[in-house]
């Protein structure tokens, strides 16, 4: 006697779906180059590169068309979202429970702003980029630090006061808003720091 087939288990099923799917966003994920996390040692350029590559290639076509060294973009972008397509600034709270919307409208690797980006895409950027592009990102630093090194005379290899000016703005920066703020100055030492780490290392593996 031929028994009839058995009915298929759905949780079984449905556990084999998901794996499937999540498999497949994954690989989308991957061949678009998107990244919301960090690198997994963000401290170390050649790290850096072995595991997204991608990020040196749009690391060194911005060095190409704008001048700004490879460590110097890795260093702001660093200090700025930590290699994080999709950072933002935290939310805020009015009475710790009543949202207030975010401190800024600065978001992505670069954590520019609504208004810079929009003169970016305007200006020198493709009218579709976006900030959690590394691509568009790097090539945005370096339109940024560029023009603004330009302008005040600074050289494009002084991570310390290329952050200053990337932070307050050219205005801010001939200002010299930055001057009465301790936490920047130390931040933008920090950038410095970081930037001579990364070009030490990065002459391993050029």
């Amino acid at each position: 006697m031929t028994q009839s087939p058995r009915p298929a288990d759905t949780s079984t099923l449905l556990s084999r779906r998901h794996v499937m799917l999540t498999g497949l966003g994954f690989l989308a994920l991957t061949a678009c180059g998107g990244h919301g996390s960090a690198p997994s040692n963000p401290e170390d350029a050649c790290a850096i590169f072995r595991e997204r590559p991608h990020y040196r290639s749009a690391l060194e076509a911005s060095e190409r068309k704008w001048g700004v060294p490879v460590s110097v973009q890795m260093a702001i972008i660093y200090q700025e979202s930590t290699f994080r397509a999709t950072a933002r600034p935290p939310k805020r709270y009015t009475l710790f429970i009543i949202p207030k919307g975010r401190a800024s409208s600065a978001r992505g690797y670069a954590q520019a702003l609504d208004g810079t980006w929009d003169d970016y895409r305007n200006g020198p950027g493709r009218a579709g980029a976006s900030r959690s592009n590394i691509r568009d990102a790097t090539d945005f630093i370096g339109w940024y630090v560029s023009t603004n090194n330009k302008a005040l005379g600074i050289s494009n290899s002084d991570a310390r006061n290329s952050y200053l000016a990337y932070h307050e703005g050219r205005g801010g920066y001939r200002r010299g808003s930055y001057r009465n703020k301790s936490w920047l100055l130390s931040t933008a030492d920090g950038v410095a720091k970081r930037a001579a780490r990364y070009e030490a290392q990065l002459a391993y593996c050029r």
